[in-house]
């Protein structure tokens, strides 16, 4: 029969054994996800005024509240193969860009912890206001402030920006664009910025077709407009140009009629 010692001595090296292997197991999974994370290359596209990544990862805590209210379910939640961004939100731009639907960068103010700010979206719709109201008067029938306070708050947006392959750009091949810019099963939505088709929500993109001798989708139904993205012919032929006011939004690159598409979103690296 073994002493009690002997026994409270196997006790003890069989519970040091699982404490060896259960580190073991959190190193490994810990490497895996720093693995991914850097194959990754950081890539996921972050909702409006996310934080430089590094901060991100570790300030998001993976609410969803992003996802939640978000009213063109844009943001997604990342997966495990996303390393450690496990949890956090991501637009993907072309399944669905963020095309400002809400009007009020819903997602940034419901953030809790800041990982998405809204300050300076707040401070750029307060100084719209004050300017505004340099050249406005509260009586006149066209007054209203959210207007100006919106377009500035959109406009202070860096997601990143548009980068266009002029190697299989329409436009830039001297190509026109006829019909609906992706297939009959896409169930992307965004609302247009053009005023002849000016929407109060989001419809699908496949209820707007186009006719273009000149395809310039990407211009026309910019969410901000010709400071972000104009058609420019300094090369000697008309093609998309894009300006330093874009945002990243991904709106061109939902709409990009091309498959592969011709445009991507280069992240921002600052917040």
């Amino acid at each position: 029969m073994e002493s009690k010692s002997a026994l409270n001595r196997r006790q003890f090296l069989k519970n040091g054994a699982w404490a060896v292997a259960a580190i073991g197991a959190v190193g490994v999974g810990a490497n895996y996800l720093k693995h991914i994370t850097t194959i990754k290359d950081r890539s996921l596209l972050r909702p409006p005024g996310a934080m430089i990544e590094d901060e991100f990862i570790y300030a998001c805590i993976k609410c969803g509240l992003c996802v939640q209210i978000c009213p063109i379910e844009a943001v997604k939640l990342a997966d495990i193969n996303d390393g450690l961004s496990y949890g956090t939100p991501y637009i993907d731009p072309r399944k669905q860009a963020c095309d400002f639907s809400c009007d009020a960068m819903q997602c940034v103010e419901t953030c809790p912890t800041a990982a998405l700010n809204f300050i300076p979206f707040k401070e750029a719709g307060e100084k719209a206001i004050e300017a505004y109201d340099k050249t406005h008067k509260p009586g006149d029938p066209d007054y209203n402030l959210f207007i100006p306070q919106s377009k500035a708050m959109k406009a202070h947006t860096n997601m990143g920006i548009a980068k266009i392959n002029l190697d299989t750009c329409l436009a830039a091949q001297g190509k026109g664009f006829k019909g609906s810019p992706r297939d009959e099963h896409f169930k992307g939505v965004y609302r247009s910025p053009n005023p002849k088709r000016q929407e109060r929500k989001a419809s699908p993109v496949n209820q707007h077709a186009f006719n273009r001798e000149l395809c310039d989708l990407c211009v026309t139904e910019c969410p901000i407009g010709e400071t972000a993205i104009v058609m420019d012919n300094s090369s000697g032929k008309m093609q998309p140009k894009v300006l330093d006011a874009c945002t990243g939004c991904g709106v061109c690159v939902m709409l990009c009629p091309p498959n592969p598409v011709s445009i991507s979103i280069e992240k921002s690296i600052t917040a």
